[in-house]
């Protein structure tokens, strides 16, 4: 059963859970949601089911605008005040040994934000990061990206419309600490269509193995 409670951030409250499951080691994975989502959205609870079964614990939480029923995100530098208040907190409360910033889609730019700003944390796992607007090329989220001091690991469907993959290349292959990861044949949402003889349970599962495998290599 997840622990929850709530964060005072930006003159209202969020609701934080926590989920640690048996055994669970000191490396802990922030999980925030993405902009049309919730922290108990399919896709965020199926993501911490993936990262609790492999021994991390998972943290989810609600930015302000979910908390206040607003459907419009807020503007990034609030989310980024939210995001990093719900890691303050986790650090007084469990003292945990290493914090990994991660997020589906809005939620992970939200935490390459952060760590360019040089927040501290070991390590960036954005998911689905959303490179550019839909069917809009142009308009690229990227200047951030250089400034990242810490190792990086980005999962990236091939068919997803947020990320292009030849500018996705072209935006990351040269930066040191980034290790771009694609999921083939799945979308914005790492879901896969059934002719690709692959599903989305075997998705989650390399996102899963692949994140513990990375963050035992940078012990």
């Amino acid at each position: 059963m997840a622990e929850s409670f709530a964060v005072l951030v930006g003159g209202g409250s969020v609701t934080v859970e926590v989920d640690e499951p048996p055994g669970a080691g000191g490396d802990w994975l922030i999980c925030a949601h993405g902009a049309g989502g919730n922290r108990n959205d399919s896709g965020v609870l199926s993501l911490r089911d993936t990262f609790g079964a492999r021994g991390l614990s998972v943290v989810r939480f609600d930015f302000l605008y979910k908390a206040r029923g607003s459907g419009r995100p807020d503007p990034m530098p609030l989310l980024q005040q939210t995001y990093a208040a719900v890691v303050d907190e986790i650090r007084s409360r469990f003292a945990p040994r290493r914090v990994f910033l991660s997020g589906r889609s809005m939620g992970g730019r939200t935490a390459t934000m952060l760590a360019s700003a040089g927040y501290a944390c070991d390590g960036v796992v954005p998911i689905a990061y959303p490179l550019h607007p839909p069917k809009q090329p142009t308009k690229l989220r990227v200047d951030h990206l250089k400034e990242i001091a810490v190792p990086v690991l980005c999962f990236s469907g091939t068919r997803d419309e947020f990320c292009t993959p030849e500018l996705m290349h072209a935006a990351v292959d040269a930066l040191p600490g980034w290790t771009q990861h694609w999921l083939e044949g799945a979308d914005h949402f790492l879901h896969v269509l059934k002719r690709s003889g692959r599903t989305d349970a075997q998705v989650l599962a390399e996102v899963g193995d692949a994140t513990l495998g990375w963050i035992a290599s940078h012990a």
